[in-house]
């Protein structure tokens, strides 16, 4: 009998785990199961440069790369990669951990000498994605794995900017997206946000005006307004009317937030859009790139009582459409030399055949090689979507 003939009963087993027992509950597990030698969970950290052990904490193991080396390859490939290992002889299998498009690290499983079989490595995927979803639950009862995504201390600001995120990725059959946001530890007033239902993908990335905690307040207050409107079922104009009014009555106009709404009809492609400040939107169709041109309306609380109208257009199967904030496509480097439209084209040309959350990640790297320097002198919020469409 397959020792994973019992799936459902180790994912049954995962459930009842008290929250901080995750991975001791996997590790005794896939010992009984599977005759795992060893197992560690790595978590991926907000600036997703390195994947860091789920150990005793406030301390953790030493961390590995998140793009090199087997762990890394797993992670940034999403598929399992099976290092074998002479002394003591044996495998370590390291295996993608996502959720719904979301990744959130690699496990890694330590097995005898020939038991790597493909058959054992794929019920391993399955129950990596178990533990996922698990790890992901087990967020709203303890800090545990949230501790283990840091290498340094958050400022309150990202704090608040992080609790706010809905992930950083998202899929279905429909289309597939990843987000990326820097400076990861000390974000202020970028955000990005989505939520999807049976017909309709709603996107948004906010710039909040200001630095720091004051950013962030306005912020948390625009996306608080914009969802509240949104699960209120009015139109994504009227969305935008209302957050607008909110943000106004808090701040008289003193400050405001800069906004890009879009509505995706997943059947159609259609999408409505509401451009509400300084968000760019581009598309790539094929090898084309160009940018999609909105009308440029008020950003969110400048005014008060302002209206908002709605643009259409269409996206097809194959469209890759990215969406920057200011501090992408209006940042200069220490030399004044801006970033722009030229060097964004480039690095989407490059990466036209890299999944949707790597460009995000590449777009970043780009805009940090451009400054010289790892530490950003503004928040930059990238979201890459691509389009499948909807199959008959």
């Amino acid at each position: 009998m397959n020792a994973f003939e019992s799936l459902p009963s180790m994912e049954a087993q995962l459930r009842a785990a008290p929250p901080h027992a995750l991975v001791v509950t996997a590790r005794r597990l896939l010992a009984e199961r599977a005759g795992a030698q060893d197992v560690t969970l790595l978590l991926a950290d907000y600036g997703l440069a390195v994947l860091q052990p789920v150990s005793h904490l406030p301390h953790t193991e030493e961390p590995v790369s998140a793009h090199e080396g087997p762990a890394g390859s797993a992670f940034t490939r999403q598929s399992p990669v099976v290092e074998d290992l002479s002394d003591p002889a044996g495998h370590l299998v390291h295996l993608p951990i996502t959720v719904r498009g979301d990744r959130l690290g690699v496990l890694s499983v330590r097995l005898p000498a020939g038991t790597a079989a493909p058959e054992t490595v794929l019920h391993l995927g399955d129950f990596a994605t178990a533990l996922g979803h698990e790890v992901t639950t087990a967020g709203r009862d303890t800090d545990l794995y949230l501790q283990a995504r840091r290498t340094r201390r958050l400022t309150l600001a990202a704090e608040m900017q992080w609790q706010l995120l809905p992930g950083r990725g998202c899929a279905r059959e429909e289309y597939a997206l990843g987000a990326h946001l820097e400076p990861a530890y000390s974000i202020g007033g970028d955000n990005f946000d989505w939520s999807t239902s049976a017909d309709h993908l709603v996107l948004s990335v906010t710039d909040g005006m200001g630095e720091g905690i004051n950013a962030a307040l306005l912020t948390s207050l625009t996306v608080g307004a914009l969802r509240n409107a949104r699960r209120a079922g009015i139109g994504l104009a009227d969305q935008a009317c209302l957050a607008d009014q909110a943000v106004f009555a808090q701040y008289g106009g003193k400050v405001y937030a800069s906004t890009l709404l879009l509505e995706f009809h997943l059947a159609t492609g259609l999408v409505r859009a509401v451009d509400a400040g300084s968000p760019q939107l581009f598309r790539q169709r094929g090898e084309r790139i160009e940018r999609v041109e909105l009308d440029a309306q008020l950003p969110l609380g400048m005014f008060e009582e302002t209206l908002y109208d709605e643009q259409t257009f269409h996206v097809e199967p194959g469209d890759r459409l990215i969406v920057v904030s200011s501090g992408v496509h209006g940042s200069r480097s220490a030399t004044g030399d801006l970033f722009g439209e030229r060097a964004l084209r480039g690095i989407l040309g490059a990466t036209r055949s890299t999944p949707a959350y790597e460009t995000a990640r590449a777009v970043v790297s780009g805009l940090m090689d451009h400054h010289g320097s790892r530490q950003l002198p503004a928040d930059a919020a990238v979201i890459c979507l691509d389009w499948h469409g909807r199959t008959a």
